[in-house]
């Protein structure tokens, strides 16, 4: 466990515990040896109700894909999430998924968690088809895919009573990005894409000190404070191949304006 020399958080950067936004049951996010995050159950589990393919061990903070040769090992959320289908390869693991299920059901009678989107085959009305629930963000020249709308991207940082910030990084004392259709191009070797273009949220045009806040996901307030992060900032590296899901070819307002090329444009909020 270590704290990021170069950054402001007071977060240990593993085992940092949350809840899934789509079934609001509690996870622990790991960084993995690449750098990226993942979710995982908080509890082990014998090996035995764990398909191999679906086996990971902690060591020294890093969460690996594979057993560690001990009877118990660690699942990623997303295998047990009741808000996704089942895995078929592991009906050992429906009594836990029951559990999360039934959890998951007591927070929507209580209003604490919101209702999912409607299922692929039950797509959602023509008026909201066009806001992606995930963006896919553009800043300092690398995409990410946000974990929630634009507009609702929260700030990280600890408040003076130590609860997190309410403020969002959109803000109108603040510039914003612009929405625009960019190629859907392929990463780290892979092939094309078939779509040719995809809506992206352009931060590029924005000062550098302002795509550095976006990126630390702090509001203009703590931009510049000293105040410890209470949650870890939920940009996820895009790919475009592993995200192809949240890939949309038209851009999320009714009415476009075509420039050049065939693609079009739009600030944020316009």
């Amino acid at each position: 466990m270590r704290i990021d020399p170069d950054g402001v958080s007071r977060l240990l950067r593993c085992a940092q515990s949350g809840s899934c936004r789509e079934c609001g049951n509690p996870v622990e996010w790991y960084a993995r040896s690449s750098e990226r995050l993942v979710r995982l159950h908080p509890q082990e589990l014998p090996v035995a109700l764990v398909p191999e393919a679906c086996r990971w061990h902690v060591s020294s903070g890093v969460a690996h894909p594979a057993g560690d040769g001990s009877s118990w090992c660690r699942l990623p959320h997303a295998v047990l999430c009741p808000a996704r289908p089942a895995l078929a390869s592991a009906p050992q693991l429906s009594g836990l998924r029951r559990s999360l299920a039934v959890r998951t059901r007591r927070l929507l009678d209580a209003g604490v968690l919101a209702p999912s989107a409607a299922p692929p085959d039950h797509p959602p009305a023509s008026k909201e088809a066009c806001r992606p629930a995930r963006p896919i963000v553009q800043l300092l020249y690398v995409r990410y895919l946000a974990s929630r709308p634009v507009d609702e991207i929260r700030c990280v940082a600890q408040t003076r009573r130590r609860h997190r910030c309410t403020a969002t990084l959109l803000s109108p004392d603040a510039p914003g990005g612009t929405w625009t259709l960019a190629p859907a191009s392929a990463a780290h070797g892979q092939l094309a894409l078939l779509s040719d273009v995809m809506a992206v949220y352009s931060l590029s045009a924005l000062p550098y000190q302002e795509q550095l806040r976006w990126r630390a996901q702090r509001c203009r307030q703590h931009t510049a404070t000293p105040a410890g992060d209470l949650a870890i900032a939920d940009w996820e590296p895009f790919d475009p191949l592993r995200h192809h899901e949240h890939i949309h070819t038209r851009l999320p307002t009714h009415g476009r304006r075509p420039s050049h090329g065939g693609h079009a444009t739009r600030r944020a909020g316009s």
